[in-house]
């Protein structure tokens, strides 16, 4: 899941978004992260949905996995939709990373990578309204270095206008994609962990146990890449529904299980703060939370199952973007 759009945005992270410049903003360097916006902002990554770019979804699908197997410590991605929202709705772009957010009844909501953005974009209802930090009570959730954080909005002043479950869809879509990168990184750490730790004198990867582990956790990282596919698809750059629910059930699934399973393999060292796994794990158990966790998503796919008129079937397989035809139908349905 690559292409030459994330291929530069890899190249430009791996200078730099090393892990000590994660480790830095998560600490609360207010500078490195600044310095690392600067450096994004520069590249025009925050705007490549804008009209005048003309990529789509699709061409964002790999940034965002590549946001994810680099531990992205600013709402990147978030930005990227935030602003095409904006500019749909004919507001005015600040700079500045933006995360989103949807309340509903005035219930606090959680964000993931909140604390490092400098104003939320906000939807409640068929309502959205662009919020500075001052005008949400901002709290953080208290986890070790979690970047999240849960804001509470009494009224949205300068209100426009949205779908109502604009933005958690896409929300949904863009942490399938970071998750699927974020577990993509975690899976090549355990595999290079198995290859180079040695016990009994050969290497543990060689062990049958942990050969079952190793490929219990592949299996989950290539149905996850299939399901960040999924999610991106669209001509467009707002993600289709169904195709984000599905995706984000996917991939909150798979998340827990695979940081289980790399902490695993790594034994006690993956836990160590000076080792890098513990950076992509944690955000594996944040992201899986983000819009809703597998539990909800699959309450929402449920309930767009039974309000349809297709078969189950027939319509899983529209959703995957295959044509149905009556003909294909052995039964004659």
């Amino acid at each position: 899941m690559d292409n030459e759009y994330s291929d530069a945005l890899e190249s430009l992270l791996r200078d730099h978004c090393t892990p000590a410049v994660v480790r830095a903003v998560e600490a609360g360097d207010a500078a490195s992260g600044e310095a690392l916006w600067a450096v994004l902002r520069e590249s025009g990554y925050a705007d490549c949905l804008l009209p005048d770019a003309g990529l789509s979804l699709c061409d964002a699908g790999p940034m965002l996995v590549a946001m994810g197997r680099y531990a992205v410590p600013l709402p990147l991605g978030q930005t990227m939709f935030a602003r095409a929202v904006l500019v749909a709705a004919d507001v005015a772009v600040p700079d500045g990373p933006i995360a989103l957010a949807t309340v509903e009844g005035g219930a606090r909501a959680h964000v993931a990578d909140g604390a490092t953005a400098a104003r939320y974009l906000v939807q409640d209802g068929d309502r959205a309204a662009l919020l500075s930090r001052d005008a949400v009570a901002m709290a953080r959730t208290g986890a070790h270095a979690d970047l999240g954080v849960t804001i509470g909005v009494e009224s949205l002043p300068a209100s426009f206008a949205l779908p109502r479950g604009t933005l958690r869809s896409i929300g949904a879509a863009v942490h399938t994609a970071l998750i699927a990168g974020a577990m993509a990184r975690a899976f090549d750490l355990t595999l290079q962990y198995a290859n180079d730790r040695a016990q009994f004198g050969r290497p543990i990867g060689k062990f049958q146990a942990v050969q079952h582990q190793i490929a219990l956790q592949a299996e989950h990282v290539a149905a996850t890449r299939m399901a960040a596919q999924l999610a991106c698809q669209g001509e467009g750059w707002q993600p289709d529904p169904m195709r984000a629910a599905i995706g984000k059930c996917q991939a909150s699934e798979a998340a827990s299980t695979v940081a289980t399973l790399a902490h695993a393999v790594h034994g006690a060292i993956g836990v160590t703060e000076e080792y890098d796994l513990q950076l992509f794990t944690r955000r594996l158990h944040a992201w899986r939370m983000a819009e809703g966790s597998e539990r909800y998503w699959g309450r929402v796919i449920g309930g767009m199952a039974l309000d349809g008129e297709a078969e189950v079937v027939e319509a899983i397989r529209r959703w995957s973007g295959e044509s149905v035809a009556a003909s294909d139908d052995p039964l004659g349905r």
